[in-house]
Order: structure tokens, then C-alpha cells, then sequence
């Protein structure tokens, strides 16, 4: 009977993969200023393109190993920062976790982005244009295809898609990007990155962008504070002695010492817009500080530095800390992922944080601070 049925146990809710990522994007919406109608609409639109891996339990393990994220979560959120301005919010998935092998990943993100495409009406044309470079029969390497959703009010985003350089095989990767920045008009754009250790994303804007990006991501292992001041490629410079100092506070280097960053590769981004000069207009430089610190509390100590320095509200990056997890902050390495400085003709410098969703694990503290490999 009725009355017997309403004192009978409460069923649980199931914590899935998309219910506990769309519950942080809603509360960093709310850190950003983005209204509850907006924020509801940019969690739905992260399920639904998360695929049926939203609807997994978190009890049980990751259905792919994706490079995303060191969890294998196939999100991840970020924070671009500037003085007297909310935060931009970003979300980066993998819309082919779990879609089984790397072709059908691919093909499983593109039919994603499409789909995105008909419901905001933007053009695919560039990305249709290189799909035979970064979506072979048989691809290789870590990922297929990544797309970041930057979230605006209004409930349109602006979308970005980052590709697999190597789909063809390592040894071809270098081939790869050269192509794809020719067929897109920028043909002396590869001649102006530096020199690298390996490429790691070709990257494409899509939709309402004032000035769509081409960008390429590069991997730098072993690096110092004096060659990343020397890595940027903007056709005005940014200044060498600003990005050391980044650098330095980023990974805990003292002032006067020089050694290696040894454990991840430093990233670099150039971003093309024009292709009159080949050369880039906005460099960006990401620190892994999660493999250099002992916990999360010193990540975020040295994140506080360069808000300050840069005259950034620290609060906001608190908050979206506390929107992500309730766990304390030196329990784990790994919720600040990277810290950036990004650069881009015409804009003040921009510090990015950014976030591990942390869904299957929490990456233990180290036991003794990491050191960085001294120069000989």
C-alpha cells in the first residue's frame, strides 16, 4: 500500500562518471559568474558528449587509459585568470573514452564535435580538411581526439578540438603538422617553432572566435628556467626575463640556480593567427607542477605567488579548488595539474590553473619534496 511504500528504504543514487563531473562543472559555473541556466545546460552538454561512459559507476575502473588526465579521468577543468575579471572556465574530454580502439575513438569524437556543431551552428570545414592526416585506418599514439568547451554566458561556448600529430606514427609527426599547417594557410608557420624533443597536439579553433587559432603543442624534457625564457616565438617577443621567473616560481627553483626539469616535459604552445609572417601571436608555457611539489597545499602556495605578482584575486582560484574536491589539499599531488602563462598580441599576460577531476583516484603526496636534476 501507499502508505507502507513511502517508509520503505530510500534507493541510492548511483555515482557515475558524468553525475560527479557535471556536479564540479556546476559549481565552478557558480565560481565563474556564469548564471544556473547556463551552467545546467553546459553539465548536460558535457554528459551527453561524454557518451555512455557518463553512466559508468566510479566504483568501478576507468574504461580507457586515457592521457588526459593521470587518473585516467577523460576531463579535466581549467581557469584562465586576469586582474579585475571572473574567471574563464574551460572543460577539456575526451568525447571517445572508452569507445574502445583509437580508430573508434576518433571516429567517435568526431561525430561528437559535429553534433556540437549542428546545435551551435559553426563550420567543421577546417577539421574536415585534415581528417586524413590525424585520422587514419590504423592510428597510433595516446589519444585521437580531445575538445574543450571555453564556457561563456549565453550557453554557447567556444570550441576547441586537439589532434594526435603522431596518428601516423612517431617518425612522422614533424610530416604531420608541417601538412596540416600548409593546407590551413599557414605555410612557413612550422619553420618558426622551436626546436623540440617531441610534438604533442595540433589544435584548431571552431565557432565564434575574433581571430580562430592554429595552435601546436611541443614538449620540452629536461628543461631550465634561461632555455624556457628562449622558447617563445611570438613575432613581438615576449620578454625572456618574464618567463623565467614564471618558470622558476612554478617549479620552486630558487633565483641563481639553473637545474633541469626532469620528470615531465615542460609544454610550449605557439598560437597562429595571420599568415603573412609565419610567425605566431600568443606563446603559452605550462609548468606539470604536480611532479614538483610534495602536495597540492605548495601547488597552490606557488600558484598564490604569481596571482599576486600579476594582481590576480586569489579567492577565485580557492574557490574553484573547493567547488572540485572537499579533500584537504595535502592529502593529494595531482588537483593542480599545470600552471601557464599565456601570452597573445594585443592581451595581458593570462595565468592558467588547471584542474584534475580526480573521479578514480587521488594521487598520493610525496613522501620528500621533489628535486629537479641539478645542471653538471
Amino acid at each position: 500500500m501507499i502508505g507502507a511504500r513511502s517508509r520503505s528504504p530510500r534507493t541510492p543514487v548511483l555515482n557515475t562518471l558524468g553525475s560527479h563531473t557535471a556536479r564540479q562543472l556546476l559549481r565552478l559555473c557558480e565560481v565563474a559568474g556564469l548564471d544556473a541556466a547556463d551552467a545546467a545546460d553546459y553539465a548536460r552538454t558535457l554528459t551527453t558528449a561524454l557518451g555512455p561512459v557518463a553512466e559508468r559507476p566510479l566504483d568501478l575502473p576507468s574504461p580507457s587509459r586515457s592521457f588526459l588526465s593521470d587518473d585516467h579521468t577523460p576531463v579535466e577543468f581549467s581557469l584562465s585568470l586576469e586582474p579585475g575579471t571572473t574567471p574563464t572556465l574551460r572543460v577539456l574530454l575526451e568525447p571517445g573514452s572508452g569507445a574502445g580502439s583509437l580508430a573508434q575513438s576518433g571516429r567517435t569524437g568526431l561525430r561528437a564535435v559535429r553534433e556540437l556543431a549542428r546545435r551551435w551552428n559553426f563550420a567543421t570545414d577546417r577539421l574536415d580538411e585534415l581528417e586524413d592526416l590525424f585520422f587514419p585506418l590504423s592510428p597510433q599514439g595516446p589519444l585521437a581526439l580531445w575538445c574543450a568547451l571555453e564556457l561563456r554566458p549565453g550557453g554557447v561556448p567556444r570550441v576547441k578540438v586537439y589532434l594526435n600529430p603522431a596518428a601516423s606514427g612517431p617518425a612522422r609527426a614533424a610530416e604531420t603538422v608541417r601538412e596540416a599547417l600548409r593546407r590551413l594557410g599557414h605555410r612557413q608557420a612550422f619553420s618558426a617553432l622551436p626546436e623540440a624533443d617531441r610534438i604533442l597536439f595540433f589544435a584548431l579553433d571552431l565557432g565564434d572566435w575574433e581571430e580562430p587559432r592554429v595552435k601546436v603543442y611541443t614538449a620540452h624534457h629536461d628543461l631550465s628556467a634561461v632555455a624556457a625564457g628562449g622558447l617563445s616565438r611570438m613575432k613581438d617577443g615576449t620578454d625572456p626575463a618574464e618567463i623565467e621567473a614564471f618558470f622558476r616560481t612554478a617549479s620552486g627553483i630558487g633565483d641563481g640556480q639553473d637545474p633541469l626539469l626532469d620528470r615531465r616535459p615542460v609544454q610550449a604552445c605557439h598560437a597562429f593567427t595571420e599568415t603573412a609572417t609565419g610567425l605566431p601571436g600568443g606563446f603559452t608555457l605550462y609548468v606539470p607542477v604536480r611532479d614538483y611539489v610534495r602536495h597540492d597545499g605548495e601547488a597552490l602556495e606557488r600558484a598564490s605567488v604569481l596571482l599576486r605578482r600579476y594582481g590576480i584575486d586569489q579567492a577565485q582560484l580557492r574557490d574553484s579548488l573547493a567547488a572540485v574536491t572537499s579533500r584537504r589539499l595535502e592529502d593529494g599531488a595531482g588537483l593542480i595539474a599545470y600552471l601557464a602563462l599565456a601570452h597573445q598580441q594585443g592581451r595581458p599576460p593570462r595565468v592558467m590553473v588547471y584542474i584534475s577531476s580526480e573521479a578514480y583516484e587521488v594521487r598520493p603526496p610525496a613522501v620528500r619534496s621533489p628535486q629537479v636534476e641539478a645542471v653538471h
